[in-house]
């Protein structure tokens, strides 16, 4: 078998004795740094980076370039480069995935976690067993030497690109050379758009893709907004207190997860959006859209997540209530409305959220659900546009407002002690 060939920390060159940048080198730079660097995300730049390669004489069977996220839920993403392929392929994975022996027992691994810069093997002279079972994959593939180097981003950051070929003899000094030559720019672009889609990532994650967008697209200053009309979701967790008094931290945290993940799923696979978590609260919008002035549409997406939600619910109280776990139960509300959609809070620390005396009466209608026994209620505007789904439930006071409110129950019965038998 053949030994690896490792690079060296202290030189600037991925590959030991790499001759100086040629121009089919330069042109490769003058690329990146030029067009590559505005490509609308990493597939597209891999893309056109690796058939920049071929055209310039390197023999590509195949690039992988893996890059490690800051990610509520993915640790990595790779992105896989086929000569054949029409697209790049993508592949996420999960934190913990570090600890898996398909990680440890790869290249990847030996770059990211042992240090190494860079390793060669030349796959044609080589017999199992294989130092890495990728190789196994890659020989049946016709490839004949393997190339991988970490590409460092700002702060030592730590990532990796392979290089196969599957031509007799592999990778000639000249194309390592190249290779070697164009890395520090290609390092530039792609931290370039890993900030890129750092940043999408981080709002998606804590405002919303909806909102997200928004600020990305410059609405950032305090005071400006839009009133939107939408149908506006509050549901409240009933008996938090006690339950907090009661449980461990830990216990805790992961009741609050699976809840809201019950809620928000439901809602987010309608098309809402959710605004804010509010200790065990949660606020949502659905937008209503050109096409739907009466607001009929949204507020059907509203009462499926709802319903949806109820059920989920229900299941997951049947698997505590089996293990002797305390069950959940919440109160959904919902009213159409207009809001204020933007910006505001103090000169150094914004929030981008809905407000409006809308907000204020949904989560009034929220309370009355404990009291009327109810899981879900709604305005007398969600009703005039469901009007077929839902029964009245009376008029009642609400905080805040001089006069009673009639409100709004589901038919049908979903979840616990919903129904129009109470």
């Amino acid at each position: 078998m053949a030994p690896p060939v490792a690079t060296a920390p202290a030189t600037p060159s991925a590959i030991p004795g790499a001759p100086s940048i040629d121009d089919a080198a330069r042109e490769v730079v003058e690329w990146l740094l030029l067009e590559g660097r505005h490509a609308p995300g990493f597939e597209p730049m891999m893309d056109r980076f690796c058939r920049r390669l071929m055209a310039s004489g390197v023999p590509l069977l195949r690039a992988v370039c893996a890059l490690p996220l800051l990610h509520p839920q993915i640790r990595t993403i790779a992105f896989f480069w086929r000569r054949n392929a029409e697209q790049v392929e993508i592949a996420t994975r999960a934190h913990g995935t570090e600890t898996s022996d398909e990680y440890l027992t790869s290249p990847f691994a030996t770059l990211i976690e042992d240090g190494a810069d860079g390793l060669r093997y030349r796959l044609e002279q080589m017999e199992p067993p294989y130092p890495y079972p990728v190789f196994a994959e890659l020989k049946a593939q016709g490839a004949t030497d393997y190339v991988a180097m970490t590409v460092l981003f700002a702060g030592g950051r730590r990532n990796v690109l392979s290089f196969t070929t599957d031509r007799p003899g592999g990778f000639s000094t000249a194309d390592l050379a190249l290779v070697d030559a164009v890395l520090p720019a290609l390092g530039a672009v792609l931290e370039t758009l890993a900030l890129r889609r750092l940043a999408t990532t981080v709002l998606d994650t804590y405002v919303g893709h909806r909102t997200g967008a928004r600020i990305l697209s410059g609405d950032i200053r305090r005071g400006t907004g839009a009133n939107v009309r939408a149908v506006l979701w509050y549901c409240d967790l009933r008996g938090f207190t006690s339950l907090a008094d009661r449980l461990p931290r830990e216990e805790l945290i992961a009741l609050l997860n699976g809840y809201f993940e019950i809620m928000g799923g439901a809602v987010e696979s309608r098309g809402g959006e959710i605004m804010k978590f509010i200790g065990d609260a949660m606020l949502a919008i659905f937008p209503l859209e050109e096409s739907d002035p009466t607001g009929a549409a949204a507020c059907t997406k509203a009462l499926d997540a709802a319903q949806e939600a109820l059920t989920d619910m229900a299941a997951r109280n049947a698997e505590r209530s089996a293990w002797g776990q305390p069950t959940l139960r919440c109160g959904i509300a919902l009213h159409m409305g207009e809001v204020m959609y933007g910006n505001i809070g103090s000169a150094n620390r914004l929030d981008f959220t809905v407000i409006g005396p809308a907000v204020n009466l949904v989560s009034r209608i929220e309370g009355l659900c404990s009291r009327l026994d109810r899981n879900v209620l709604t305005s007398a505007e969600v009703a005039e546009a469901c009007a077929s789904r839902l029964v009245s439930v009376g008029w009642h006071p609400v905080k805040g407002l001089n006069d009673p409110i009639e409100v709004y129950g589901l038919k049908e019965k979903t979840g616990t002690n919903e129904g129009t038998d109470e």
